[in-house]
């Protein structure tokens, strides 16, 4: 990979804004210099150039370009020069972008180191270049830099290359005036600010606004959870030929009959053709021979002296499986969206389909966050176990979605920002904690400077108001969950199938409905999701009272009930089986 080195550019008047301290506007929990760092935190070396600032870590070069307030150029060739001459690509980026993100950057390098170019900058969301988001070759702006006259107030154009490459990018739009620094904030604030939804309202909106993912041909053994992606026929008929039904005898004509001595077994070599008034033995199964015109059961039947005869007052049935009977080539076996499971492949091979195009599964990237979550390990001074992290992948097995990998991210201003680059690679980010207005909340406004489109801001429930659905512009689902653990089981019990039926296609699930005999009880002023255990009588008995900092209360449950904010005792509620 080729080295790269950053000069960060946080000096500046800011003459439009009264003279502040434009890189130290904290916006979304974060200083736009603090921004630009961690766009940058990849790179070699970094440099920033202006006032020395001495909260930034001493692995940071700070210097000054002189006279101080010069211009971009001027601090530039500060920058370059306190680097000196080691790594071939120089980002070179300004502290006033306030949703910059790594993959941005990264996607710079990517495109100088492949083209060849000596500098490559953003445009913003408008087609304007923006010359302070750039990456160039070192040598081309040392050149660039050594023909000038002068270095003082020059414009940026005076460096930029007659063929530098423009690539458009999503999250550069810079911060100059109060009025934009105001609409930055009111960016990261807006999700928080949009009404909470309720259950069902979210649910549609995640049927209808999510990516669907591409379809594709596979082996329907391999994909249990997908979806089909169009509808399912028989290749061959069902049966393939006429067999035995039952375990008995093929006769052909009316009895008594002559019992010959050979057998048919399914799978073994078919008897030859019977002549009116014989019978053979034959097992469930098999191929009957010609000339056949019933089965008899083993139980409806005696022989004396190698001479079958009807029982007595016993049924008359056919107990064939005619050719075709169940199925004909080309009839459906599946519509569209049926979701793969162990009978449609089961299904699906008995009339000869073995693949098919389809959906998913759903695969997941799990993020447990916070700074007090230990997965192992002796537990030290105010942290406290990872009690869901290890269940969560097998519970979302449960709704067909595969877990690819389970990070643990610690509590950082910018580190919602690097899981946002990964996340092209997997179908779903399921992140637990940071979801509420906290200090160490930052995955909303993560999410807002990934230019993600919030589709759930909130939910209308408890527990499990805070939870954040969003879709990423690669299409990824991000499901936000509440760090208290009860509350993120129930709320990903609540949502997951909507998920996976949005990304996959898949037919809507038919919800289990019954009557919750306490209802009264639970009901509160929000639709409340609690533990319940199934009644003698049918229907369920839910708990009024839940501790939802551990899963304890699951134990010797059965699943668990949603209840409206109105429920009186009896209503018919959904319930969301645990086993």
């Amino acid at each position: 990979m080729t080295a790269v080195d950053a000069i960060v550019l946080a000096g500046g008047r800011a003459s439009r804004m009264g003279g502040v301290d434009k890189p130290a506007i904290v916006i979304g929990g974060r200083s736009m210099l603090e921004v630009a760092l961690a766009a940058v935190a990849s790179c070699a070396r970094t440099v920033v150039v202006g006032p020395h600032r001495p909260e930034l870590a001493p692995e940071i070069t700070q210097v000054r370009e002189v006279p101080p307030g010069s211009g971009p150029v001027a601090a530039i060739d500060t920058g370059l020069r306190a680097l000196g001459s080691a790594a071939p690509l120089v980002v070179v980026l300004a502290a006033d972008l306030p949703f910059l993100s790594p993959s941005a950057i990264a996607e710079l390098i990517r495109h100088a180191t492949e083209s060849g170019a000596d500098a490559v900058f953003a445009a913003d969301e408008s087609g304007r270049p923006q010359y302070l988001i750039g990456v160039w070759r070192r040598s081309a702006l040392a050149a660039a830099l050594d023909e000038l006259d002068a270095l003082i107030n020059q414009p940026m154009k005076a460096l930029v290359p007659a063929a530098a490459g423009i690539i458009p990018l999503s999250g550069v739009g810079d911060c100059d005036t109060e009025e934009e620094v105001r609409q930055a904030r009111a960016a990261v604030d807006a999700p928080r600010q949009q009404p909470p939804l309720e259950l069902g309202d979210a649910r549609n909106l995640l049927h209808t606004r999510l990516s669907r993912l591409t379809a594709y041909e596979a082996d329907l053994c391999s994909v249990i959870g997908a979806a089909l992606a169009g509808p399912l026929t028989a290749a061959g008929p069902l049966p393939r030929f006429d067999v035995s039904a039952m375990d008995g005898y093929a006769v052909a004509g009316d009895g008594p009959w002559r019992l010959r001595r050979d057998v048919g077994f399914a799978g073994g070599r078919r008897p030859v053709g019977l002549l009116p008034g014989e019978a053979v033995r034959i097992a469930t199964g098999a191929h009957v021979p010609d000339g056949t015109t019933g089965v008899l059961r083993d139980e409806f039947v005696h022989v004396v002296d190698e001479t079958l005869y009807r029982l007595p007052d016993t049924p008359l049935r056919d107990d064939i499986r005619r050719r075709g009977e169940d199925r004909a080539a080309g009839d459906p076996v599946a519509p569209e969206g049926a979701p793969v499971t162990a009978a449609l492949v089961s299904a699906a091979a008995s009339v000869e389909v073995t693949a098919a195009p389809v959906r998913g599964p759903v695969r997941a990237h799990v993020v447990m966050t916070g700074d007090e979550i230990r997965s192992e390990g002796p537990l030290q001074a105010g942290q406290t176990r990872d009690s869901i992290g290890p269940i969560l992948p097998e519970l979302l097995a449960r709704y067909g979605i595969r877990t690819t990998d389970r990070v643990h991210l610690r509590d950082t201003p910018h580190g919602f920002d690097e899981v946002m680059t990964v996340a092209p690679d997997r179908d779903l980010l399921v992140i637990v904690g940071a979801t509420g207005g906290g200090a160490a909340d930052q995955l909303r406004a993560a999410l807002t400077r990934a230019g993600a489109e919030i589709v759930v801001p909130r939910l209308r429930l408890r527990p499990g108001g805070s939870t954040v659905v969003a879709r990423l512009t690669s299409g990824t689902t991000v499901l936000g969950l509440p760090g208290n653990p009860f509350a993120a089981v129930a709320t990903l019990m609540a949502l997951a199938p909507a998920i996976v039926e949005g990304r996959t296609g898949a037919l809507p699930a038919r919800p289990l409905r019954g009557p919750l005999h306490n209802a009264a009880e639970i009901a509160g002023q929000v639709t409340r999701i609690v533990p319940a255990r199934a009644a003698e009588e049918g229907g369920w008995i839910g708990d009024p009272v839940v501790r939802t900092a551990h899963l304890g209360g699951l134990i010797d449950r059965d699943g668990l009930v949603v209840v409206p904010s109105d429920a009186e005792d009896g209503a018919i509620v959904e319930f969301l089986p645990l086993r």
